[in-house]
């Protein structure tokens, strides 16, 4: 069989499998060795699945994930995440949609402890879409806000998207973590920009809040110190040399039980089921990373990658304009599949395009997962919306939609910053790399 014609009748079979509702894991393995047996026997085919499933598992720097979730897991299960919360809104609450504002605040800081997109929106959701309901927030821009806040989670680092693309690409967690810091600020700024002309337009949809004294506002501050000191010690720590991201997240791990215990917020039953959802979450993790690796093979075989590079290439749209190709084919995937299965899926097609056009990869990093997160909230999958709908109760899911649009809009201005400017992706790897 010729190697591209199976390669395409394997995207096929892909695709197939996951509208079938197949785990994309078990997708990707199936296609991935089933395809290898197709064109170069079984006996090679065993010997991938047996090598690849090995050397994913054993891989050193995936530790960081299982360690930053648990991190996570155990803040928000001793109540750190409600201190956030509180000290968010006592500073910025006063404002036009301070409410709110907090809240993508919250996401922000939650997002440097979590990793995770969806740990973050509901962890935020259950503290603050109650709040808003009682100070007569509209239900589109508590819910739009607490959705598009907690994509934060998949570019502030950690992030569990810069790790598998870290492992994808064969490129630095280190980099990939601190080209995610000022975009992920950047954001974060937009979206409360959008909270604010919202509020401005309506003010009825985002009330300001009652001003906090001076006074309290430290008192919360300082109640939330800790956790933040955990963030500037695992994140500064990465920044200055100082260990590598798989001993910054340990040592997070490790600092976030201690306080817990230290203030008796941690107990047994809490902290067991931190540790199974962070077991939980690793696994799948971890299955997914496994099945990338055992499709990547099949694909390099194919050269579908290759071939596509040439089939861009061949219609002369320039760095940019095959860059605007790749990014639209993210955004329209990201209508129908999750951030985790878009990106295993999508980078060992992509990657190669990508280096051969002079692309930094690192900032290309930023850019994809950014696309990935427009299709956290975008219809008609939009991950962190039927998660938002899930925490709100009652609020239709039309609404939770209607409300991410303002933030979708932040992500696209986000999004030609930083192609305009790639130091804004790019200073802060450079700076700790020399």
């Amino acid at each position: 069989m010729d190697p591209i014609l199976a390669g395409l009748i394997g995207i096929a079979c892909l695709f197939l499998l996951l509208g079938l509702r197949m785990p994309v894991a078990f997708a990707m393995m199936t296609v991935g060795f089933f395809g290898y047996w197709a064109l170069e026997g079984l006996r090679s085919a065993g010997g991938v699945l047996l090598t690849e499933s090995y050397s994913a598992v054993a891989n050193y720097n995936l530790i960081v994930v299982p360690m930053f979730v648990l991190l996570g897991n155990i803040a928000s299960a001793s109540g750190f995440s409600r201190g956030l919360y509180d000290a968010a809104f006592a500073w910025v609450g006063a404002f036009r949609g301070g409410l709110a504002s907090a809240s993508v605040l919250g996401c922000a800081v939650f997002a440097a402890v979590s990793g995770s997109s969806v740990a973050t929106a509901v962890t935020l959701g259950k503290v603050a879409l109650p709040e808003m309901k009682r100070l007569g927030y509209s239900n589109s821009l508590s819910t739009g806000s607490i959705a598009a806040g907690g994509t934060l989670g998949f570019l502030i680092p950690p992030s569990t998207g810069f790790v598998l693309y870290a492992i994808l690409t064969e490129e630095s967690i280190g980099r990939l973590f601190m080209a995610g810091v000022v975009p992920g600020l950047l954001l974060t700024a937009l979206f409360m920009a959008a909270i604010w002309i919202v509020s401005y337009r309506d003010p009825k949809a985002g009330p300001r809040g009652t001003p906090v004294p001076m006074r309290e506002k430290l008192s919360h501050l300082a109640e939330a110190a800790p956790l933040l000191g955990v963030i500037l010690i695992s994140i500064g720590g990465i920044y200055l040399g100082v260990f590598t991201p798989v001993e910054a997240s340990g040592i997070g791990a490790a600092l976030v039980i201690v306080l817990a215990l230290v203030r008796r917020r941690l107990s047994f039953d809490n902290f067991k089921e931190a540790v199974r959802s962070t077991l939980s979450t690793s696994a799948m993790l971890y299955t997914i990373v496994i099945g990338a690796n055992v499709l990547n093979p099949f694909f390099a075989i194919t050269r579908i990658p290759a071939t596509l590079g040439e089939g861009l290439g061949a219609l002369d749209l320039g760095m940019y304009g095959t860059l605007a190709v790749i990014i639209l084919a993210y955004v329209l995937l990201g209508m129908f599949m999750d951030g985790l299965s878009m990106l295993v899926i999508t980078i060992p097609v992509f990657f190669p395009v990508i280096t051969a056009l002079g692309f930094d990869p690192i900032w290309f990093g930023v850019i994809a997962v950014i696309v990935i997160e427009m299709g956290m909230i975008t219809p008609p999958v939009g991950l962190n919306v039927f998660v938002v709908r899930g925490v709100a109760g009652d609020v239709p899911l039309a609404t939770v939609f209607r409300g991410i649009w303002p933030f979708l809009i932040a992500m696209i201005i986000a999004l030609l910053l930083i192609i305009a400017f790639p130091g804004i992706a790019l200073f802060l790897p450079n700076s700790m790399f020399g």
